[in-house]
């Protein structure tokens, strides 16, 4: 079994960066807490903490459009998560494919 309390010793929260494994696009980026850790971990789906809601909530439960694990890395001072994915349906409550559709335009 993993120890996941090393992930939350900064915070009770911990980000999750979704990515579709065959592409590689990043699809969304979420919150954990500990018990949602668990479930993504129990179950194989991701399932998250709803800041706005304060509830966990599992992806694509009422949509369909659910989230399979392929792979979770954590980053280097484990306060990050990048979890790899099998994406059924859009990632993105607006019907988007990823939540990442809003180009800031500017010269860089």
């Amino acid at each position: 079994m993993i120890d996941i309390e090393k992930y939350f010793k900064k915070s009770d929260l911990l980000p999750a960066i979704i990515q579709e494994e065959s592409t590689g696009e990043v699809l969304m980026l979420a919150y954990m807490n500990r018990e949602s850790m668990k479930k993504t971990l129990e179950t194989g789906y991701t399932w998250f903490y709803s800041r706005s809601r304060q509830e966990l909530w599992n992806k694509g439960a009422t949509s369909g459009h659910l989230q399979k694990i392929v792979s979770i890395h954590g980053d280097c001072d484990d306060d990050t998560l990048l979890i790899k994915v099998i994406q059924t349906g859009a990632a993105c409550h607006t019907g988007s494919h990823s939540c990442f559709f809003n180009e800031i335009k500017g010269e860089f």
